[in-house]
């Protein structure tokens, strides 16, 4: 087994599928755990969980929790998070004047 931690960024509020409530914006520490696959000429890995570590809030400050995620998951997340911001940023953009051009 071998685990790697990496942080993804979520520049807007982001709901999890299977867990209740919105997570604010923030970066958050992504756990995967590898197994080696055996009987191969070569080394390889195969990815066996991975987790999402979610710090408390209001109430439970010190608190950490570990969400189990799937890849497709987290990729939607992080894709609809993209997306939000995106529009965010042309509905800015949309709403700041023009400036005339001489």
């Amino acid at each position: 087994m071998r685990s790697t931690r990496s942080t993804v960024t979520f520049s807007n509020p982001f709901t999890l599928p299977g867990y209740p409530g919105e997570l604010p914006a923030g970066d958050y520490e992504l756990l995967v755990e590898e197994e080696l696959l055996q009987g191969l000429s070569f080394e390889a890995y195969r990815r066996t969980a991975t987790y999402l570590t979610v710090r408390g809030r209001v109430g439970h400050a010190g608190r950490t929790e570990l969400r189990a995620i799937s890849d497709s998951d987290l990729k939607e997340a992080l894709s609809r998070d993209q997306g939000a911001t995106e529009k965010n940023n042309h509905s800015e953009a949309a709403l700041s004047p023009q400036e005339d051009l001489k």
